[in-house]
């Protein structure tokens, strides 16, 4: 690894952990709850201990006056809730128009199953190989989605331990995937790849919900999550930021993240 890029990656991370706040989710989904004002949201999320925040290229200029020197990543595919297939994420920037942006890292999303893989194995290839050029880590958000996978299957896990194993051979160097429900089955996923593996959200739920699925990652061995709605658009994003950073960073159990936030702990 060269300097270049061990010092990207210490800018979007913590002693080789990571709280991530992705908030490209305006292309998908548009100006929902927590990116109308997207730069109260990042100084909110970042003020929480989140250590970087992700967008698409064109919002950048509203990134970096408020996200409180945490790092910057963006993101370089994208597709819409109401387009014709939202597996179908199609390339929105290039590696320079990243730096440009003043980006320390880049991500992309795979669906590794659906139709669209090849395509998107393709792109990721290349975009890692050009990223290794200029020394700017990649994040592959890796997921298994498909015709032939079901997340209620008991061997889900295997499909995501595929998932995030094609995103290492494809020479990223963090990855992110859905998380398959318990420590147990998320550890043949951590175990399938040498990369930092952090999780998405997932489907929102209560705050002791998210605060004991992030201990449960760790618990498996994970690097950290790339949480996004089920923290921007909390009532108090720098709260549930706050919980999340204390168990990701601090190891922290679920009701002392939650207390130190000044959550509410369910009785």
């Amino acid at each position: 690894m060269t300097a270049g890029k061990r010092a990207r990656l210490e800018r979007i991370g913590t002693d080789d952990t990571y709280v991530i706040i992705p908030m490209d989710h305006g292309i998908t989904m548009g100006a929902v709850k927590g990116l109308k004002d997207i730069e109260s949201t990042i100084d909110a999320v970042t003020s929480g201990g989140a250590d970087a925040v992700l967008t698409q290229r064109g919002i950048a200029g509203r990134v970096h006056p408020n996200k409180n020197d945490a790092g910057y990543i963006t993101h370089l595919n994208g597709s819409t809730t109401i387009g014709p297939d939202e597996q179908d994420k199609r390339t929105t920037g290039t590696v320079k128009d990243a730096i440009r942006a003043g980006a320390d890292a880049v991500s992309f999303h795979i669906n590794v199953g659906s139709q669209y893989e090849p395509e998107q194995i393709e792109e990721l290839s290349e975009l890692t190989t050009e990223a290794s050029q200029y020394g700017l880590p990649v994040l592959a958000m890796a997921y298994a989605r498909g015709p032939d996978i079901d997340a209620e299957n008991e061997d889900y896990n295997q499909s995501v331990g595929h998932a995030v194993r094609l995103a290492e051979e494809l020479g990223a160097d963090i990855v992110k995937t859905g998380y398959t429900g318990s420590a147990e089955t998320f550890q043949h996923v951590v175990e399938s790849t040498s990369l930092p593996v952090v999780i998405a959200g997932g489907s929102k739920g209560t705050d002791e919900d998210t605060v004991r699925m992030v201990r449960g990652t760790m618990d498996a061995g994970a690097s950290g999550v790339s949480m996004g709605r089920s923290i921007f658009q909390h009532d108090e994003p720098e709260k549930i930021a706050r919980a999340v950073s204390a168990v990701v960073h601090d190891d922290a159990t679920t009701e002392e993240a939650l207390r130190e936030a000044g959550l509410a702990v369910e009785a």
